[in-house]
């Protein structure tokens, strides 16, 4: 039962503090009014309310974004590691500079607007300003949820439209010359199992000897691993290892009988026991020594800049003052850091680059820049392929064979048809038969 409480202010004047206990027991406050009559009106609106479950805190709806996110929204939403990182920095880059600040109550629609129309006009991406949007969206969502606030104002706020790319898709041709570019077995064998099974990258790494059975050739999924800055670890790792793949459920499907070999080959080779892991990185890499300095004269010269002067590339002055960004040039910078680091022990000296060290598990970006992109450069495709973009391949490839668009979904691990559907005719000659179809009926009116 809650009552009306007289409070005495420091003019003397009397008002009316109107008190009532919440389900929990606890004394609430529903405001201080001018009559006893206001005051009773209050906390019986207000202890109704809370027996219905509509509990409204005015504390909690002032405090500050900033402090509502990093005490209360983070700490207790539940995410995988990888999101958790992910929605961290965003956070911090995107939305603590512009929100962190203001009361949670204090946010409306026209501040999110504002928000997107300013990181329009700097520059930012449509692509980087919606995810940012969708993570603000989530943190009201749980907010108004749980009534910190009376209203969503991500609703009805619209985000800078992103188009939507085609997809890269490897021919097989393309994939034979990049294969081939390859610098070991290893990473063909790797390679080669990413393109015949789509598998995702933290799948692939985390496949194991026991994962295949080699008399049926089957291939089971049922693990992922994720690689982690270690303060987002929950054992402060780099590598966290999921009991699940991305989709949450197991999968079975089968290889080819002769990437079952290769693998066989390779466990043998290696002496790989059940447990292992059919992949690792082995050999711990260094940043690849920086070329020998090449003869300026042989380079060319930069472009006239506002004066009309020009510099020899691949040196100091083309770099700091015509403001090349060539190979050449950056490579010259590089030799002269270098050198001041380690020769005159300038420039705050420190030990050279390396990868750091795993449990056993291939790091996406040392595999990406040490492996990768030496073989694109080699490969010349002309076209960007990511390690991603070996999924794509795979499923497009299956449906352009003639397979089952539901055996490649559940092989691919889709939780939705409409995301196999998108691979279907996705290879440049795909529309050749409706060309052909077409022509086929043109052809009848000139025959004519």
């Amino acid at each position: 039962m809650g009552f009306s409480r007289p409070r005495v202010g420091k003019n003397g004047k009397v008002r009316f503090a109107a008190v009532y206990r919440d389900l929990k027991g606890e004394v609430r406050h529903a405001g201080t009014f001018s009559t006893e009559k206001q005051a009773d009106k209050a906390w019986q609106r207000a202890e109704a309310d809370a027996s219905q479950g509509r509990v409204w805190d005015g504390k909690r709806g002032r405090q500050h974004f900033k402090t509502y996110v990093e005490e209360t929204w983070l700490p207790n939403h539940e995410m995988e590691a990888s999101t958790r990182q992910s929605y961290t920095y965003v956070i911090g880059k995107h939305l603590i500079p512009e929100f962190g600040s203001m009361r949670m109550i204090d946010i409306m629609p026209e501040h999110v607007r504002a928000w997107i129309a300013s990181a329009k006009a700097a520059g930012t991406k449509p692509v980087t300003i919606q995810k940012a949007k969708i993570v603000l969206s989530a943190i009201f969502t749980t907010a108004l949820n749980d009534q910190v606030t009376f209203l969503h104002p991500c609703k009805g706020v619209k985000s800078p439209p992103v188009a939507v790319k085609p997809r890269t898709i490897l021919t097989p041709e393309q994939f034979d010359i990049l294969y081939h570019e390859l610098p070991n077995e290893d990473a063909r064998l790797l390679v080669e199992t990413d393109i015949e099974t789509g598998l995702r990258w933290g799948e692939l790494t985390e496949l194991r000897v026991m994962d295949l059975d080699p008399r049926t050739r089957i291939l089971t999924i049922s693990r992922a691993v994720v690689e982690l800055n270690p303060k987002f670890h929950p054992e402060g790792e780099r590598f966290l290892v999921k009991d699940y793949p991305k989709d949450k459920e197991f999968r079975r499907f089968k290889i080819s009988k002769q990437l079952a070999d290769k693998l066989a080959h390779h466990i043998k080779q290696n002496k790989l026991d059940r447990d292992d892991l059919l992949f690792t990185w082995r050999v711990e890499l260094t940043v690849a020594a920086t070329p020998a300095e090449p003869e300026p004269a042989s380079l060319g010269c930069t472009e006239p800049n506002a004066k009309g002067k020009t510099y020899q590339h691949g040196t100091l002055m083309a770099y700091n003052i015509g403001k090349c960004r060539c190979s050449h040039c950056r490579a010259a910078l590089a030799r002269y850091r270098a050198e001041r680091r380690t020769v005159q022990g300038k420039d705050k000296p420190r030990r050279p680059r390396t990868i750091r060290e795993t449990d056993g598990h291939v790091p996406a970006d040392a595999f990406r820049s040490q492996v990768w992109k030496p073989a694109l450069i080699k490969a010349d495709l002309a076209i960007n392929v990511r390690l991603h973009d070996l999924r794509h391949a795979h499923a497009s490839w299956l449906l352009s064979g003639g397979a089952d668009l539901q055996v490649v979904k559940e092989r691919l691990g889709h939780a939705s048809i409409a995301t196999t559907e998108k691979y279907l005719h996705t290879l440049d000659d795909a529309d050749e038969t409706a060309l052909d179809a077409f022509m086929k009926v043109r052809g009848r009116g000139r025959a004519s």
